[in-house]
């Protein structure tokens, strides 16, 4: 049917524009998405607008089928009372209500086929519909990723990613930089104060020697002096 065929025709007029221009995917989609509703909306009403004709139809036939019925008994009655002329009238009537009612019955078929087909059509882009509804979300969920990958990629490969990574290498190296100049001071700090203590322990050394120095010249000055003479031991 042409309402089918034009569907049809602007799902694959979308699909191929997101294919071939670079456009937002989730706006080609939702926009596929919201065509597609509304050409079930058309179809709806062709439906209901169909099968209301129908119904007017119906009741056409059924009117003229009861007028054929009327004329044919004012037909007969014309016939008893003997005036041939009017009962032939009636059978004229007759005869058009009933061509009517022929070609009315005919239309109602011929709708009947047009909204079966109709409904049939409708069910079809009921499930399509339900069909792209899902695809959709998940093509929108995918576009989202991607471009959130994407965006990731470029923000690490980016001009401002490499920027940011040389300015923490160079935070990096000063801070390596001023942790180098502080252990050297710590350790030239170290270096003082053991030299000084050093320095107390050598003194310390020194000033004992030099005690010892002292004890022993003293020693030797008193050795160095003449002995006294003793008085002799008697003879015995």
């Amino acid at each position: 049917m042409e309402v089918m065929k034009r569907i049809l025709r602007v799902i694959r007029a979308n699909f191929n524009s997101l294919v071939s221009n670079a456009e937002d995917p989730e706006k080609i989609l939702e926009n596929t998405f919201m065509e597609m509703q509304e050409n079930l909306v058309q179809l709806r009403q062709g439906v209901a607008q169909a099968i209301a004709t129908q119904k007017r139809t119906e009741r056409q036939a059924a009117a003229a089928e009861s007028q054929s019925e009327e004329w044919y008994r004012r037909a007969q009655l014309s016939l008893q009372q003997g005036n041939e002329s009017l009962a032939r009238e009636a059978l004229t009537k007759r005869k058009f209500y009933q061509q009517t009612a022929t070609t009315l019955i005919s239309q109602i078929q011929q709708h009947k086929d047009v909204v079966a087909k109709w409904k049939q059509d409708m069910r079809t882009l009921e499930l399509k519909l339900a069909e792209v509804k899902t695809k959709k979300d998940m093509y929108i969920a995918r576009a989202r990723s991607a471009e959130a990958s994407y965006r990731l990629q470029e923000m690490l490969t980016g001009s401002s990613a490499t920027s940011s990574m040389s300015a923490l290498e160079r935070m990096e190296e000063k801070v390596l930089q001023i942790e180098a100049q502080s252990e050297v001071a710590s350790t030239l700090g170290g270096d003082d104060l053991e030299k000084r203590f050093a320095s107390l322990d050598s003194d310390h050394d020194i000033d004992t020697e030099l005690a010892a120095m002292k004890t022993s010249l003293l020693d030797q000055g008193e050795n160095s002096q003449p002995r006294k003479n003793l008085p002799k031991a008697p003879e015995l």
